[in-house]
């Protein structure tokens, strides 16, 4: 969330357990370690031998703790050198295009809306941005009962009509209490987070009283610029509490690594300064029209100004989400593993007869595609768009960008249509499209995890927080080789692992325990753990066997674990023995799956473990 350039770890938490990443795809997400430094807890220093040491990817908002001065709420870069921004005059935005149909309205990019004089002028092109404030208060995944430390953070957000603000997920992420802030004001608006974008890394705010609307003029979307148009990025950034505006143009447009969403969509790279602060404001091009959400910024001892832009392409789906579906539903996939087609005696050797295609190497099970597509298809098209053998298709007139671009600009649900060649056979299949489904999530749903305590032992997820939290070496390798390269066989699969145990009479020689995955209870294969709550509660045996990875046994008496568990619970404060998601019934969503042994895969789940740039999730 806060622009840091340390994550909260010690030196001795250092991983010995190292898993390369690919140096152009993988960004540290370090607003996702935001919490105070407490002693005792350490997080993880992700420490990756193809990118520098210091070379990160890092949102853009300010955070501060309570009890420490002004000065020290921001992390500052090494030098602690600040920059100055001039003030840039010129501009007039109307209100945002809209197209109604019969449910909601839709956001529509397709005619391009220029103001012909090309001149800003500051009360539009100023009020219209606003200054967010928000206090924090994160999980804490080794202690899922209860929260973390709260802490405040500001950014930028920005009027798109309708009532409604845009801003970054990262700024809000965790946020009990959201606030805003027009220029010229000193009166603080409560705001209400309406969707969060975690992919895309966008949050939509509303704000109910009439007063903060008064005179309020909404920003005006443009298209995507193109490169060397001069950009203009405005925000609340460190350095000063007032509006801050800085100029660049635009270096590049591919798709990008979004930190905070641990995705790759659309992103448009420039170089004008976006420091903390700037997440969520808007930038502009010379036409004064909205051009992206300023989102993240990139660190290295080798470059100098790279700030990354969220395009109105990436703006517009979310939105169009939103009003279609009254939620958000996530940016879809096709759910495989393809490898470049580079080589001619590779083409050759699959009958691939021109220079296109990739080559499906892994299917994910959860994926649609899973139905249409098998290892060794070669994908030549996507809604009849030519497919090179790089990977990429035709964008705009002169370039190409990731094959990837076409999947992110359909909705959840939609279908698709891919041209593929199979043992040497030209053929059209249609598969929908639906989000990736993760083993082990980068984000927790809802925001708190889940926990089950049955006599002290603590069960819960494996998630890539958690993994954070704890870090590498408590974790251990094959937890950690399961998260970066097992995929999940169904919907609703978790890892389910024995985080701690609660020392008490009736588990002994079970406390020493910690950071084990749990296989099987009473001889049953565990799903996930609504699936460990059912069998427990359901459970008549006598003895309730806990059977562990290695095949290490932990075997409880039902009935003293059930007089035990209240001590338990008072003794170390805990209010209930499960999270309150547990409480709800169990329904099977794998009822008719045959629950298989769990393997470590052959290929990295992710294109952030992915070493080299011949294999890619799309």
């Amino acid at each position: 969330m806060a622009a840091m350039n340390a994550v909260f770890a010690s030196p001795s938490c250092s991983s010995s357990l190292s898993f390369p990443r690919s140096s152009s795809s993988y960004c540290t997400s370090i607003f996702a370690s935001h919490r105070p430094h407490r002693s005792g807890r350490q997080s993880l220093r992700k420490d990756h031998s193809n990118r520098r040491k210091n070379d990160v990817m890092e949102g853009v908002s300010q955070k501060s703790f309570p009890g420490r001065g002004k000065d020290d709420r921001t992390c500052l870069p090494p030098d602690g050198s600040r920059e100055d921004a001039g003030l840039s005059q010129s501009t007039v935005f109307k209100s945002i295009g809209t197209q109604k149909r019969d449910k909601g309205v839709v956001y529509d990019l397709k005619e391009q809306q220029v103001d012909e004089t090309g001149k800003f002028q500051d009360s539009a092109f100023l009020n219209a941005v606003v200054k967010v404030y928000c206090t924090h208060t994160s999980p804490d995944y080794s202690l899922p009962w209860q929260k973390q430390r709260q802490y405040t953070s500001t950014g930028s957000a920005f009027m798109i009509g309708d009532g409604k603000l845009l801003t970054n997920a990262h700024c809000v992420e965790h946020g009990t209490q959201v606030k805003v802030k027009r220029r010229g004001d000193d009166t603080k608006f409560v705001a209400k987070v309406l969707a969060r974008g975690i992919e895309c890394d966008i949050a939509l705010l509303s704000v109910e009283s009439e007063d903060f609307w008064k005179g309020a003029e909404p920003l005006h979307f443009g298209r995507l610029p193109c490169l060397q148009d001069s950009v203009t990025v405005v925000g609340y950034p460190l350095g000063g509490d007032t509006i801050s505006v800085t100029k660049g143009v635009v270096s590049r447009i591919e798709v990008t690594s979004y930190a905070h969403g641990s995705s790759d969509l659309l992103g448009i790279q420039i170089d004008a300064a976006i420091n903390p602060g700037n997440s969520g404001g808007p930038a502009f091009n010379d036409h004064g029209e909205c051009i992206g959400v300023a989102f993240q910024v990139f660190r290295s001892e080798e470059a100098e100004n790279i700030g990354y832009v969220i395009p109105t392409t990436v703006v517009s789906h979310f939105l169009n989400d939103y009003e279609r579906s009254g939620k958000y539903t996530g940016f879809p996939s096709l759910g495989v593993l393809l490898q470049k087609l580079e080589n001619p005696a590779l083409r050759a050797c699959l009958k691939v007869p021109s220079n296109e295609g990739v080559l499906v190497r892994r299917v994910e099970p959860t994926s649609p595609a899973n139905d249409v597509l098998k290892e060794g298809d070669v994908i030549v098209s996507f809604d009849g768009v030519q497919v090179g053998s790089e990977g990429t298709v035709p964008f705009r007139s002169t370039e190409r960008i990731a094959f990837r671009y076409l999947i992110s600009q359909k909705f959840s649900g939609d279908v698709a249509e891919l041209g593929i060649i199979r043992d040497g056979t030209y053929m059209k299949v249609q598969t929908v499209l639906q989000p990736r489904v993760h083993l082990v999530p980068y984000h927790i749903e809802g925001g708190q995890p889940s926990y089950l305590i049955i006599a002290g032992l603590v069960f819960t997820p494996l998630s890539e927080p958690l993994i954070e939290e704890e870090c590498e070496d408590s974790i251990g390798l094959k937890l950690l080789a399961k998260a970066r390269y097992s995929l999940a066989r169904f919907k609703d699969e978790e890892i389910v692992i024995l985080s701690q145990v609660l020392a008490n009479e009736v588990n002994i020689g079970y406390e020493d325990m910690g950071n084990q995955q749990v296989m099987k209870f009473n001889g049953t294969p565990i799903k996930n753990i609504r699936h460990l709550a059912h069998l427990v509660d359901t459970c008549k045996d006598k003895y309730l066997i806990f059977e562990f990875e290695d095949n290490f046994l932990a075997v409880l008496e039902r009935e003293a674990a059930a007089a035990a568990s209240p001590f338990v619970l008072k003794d170390y404060g805990i209010p209930c023995e499960r999270s309150s998601d547990l409480l709800e019934p169990f329904i099977d969503l794998a009822e008719d799956k045959q629950i298989l042994k769990q393997d470590i895969g052959d290929s990295p789940v992710s294109n952030f473990e992915i070493g080299f740039d011949g294999l890619l999730w799309a």
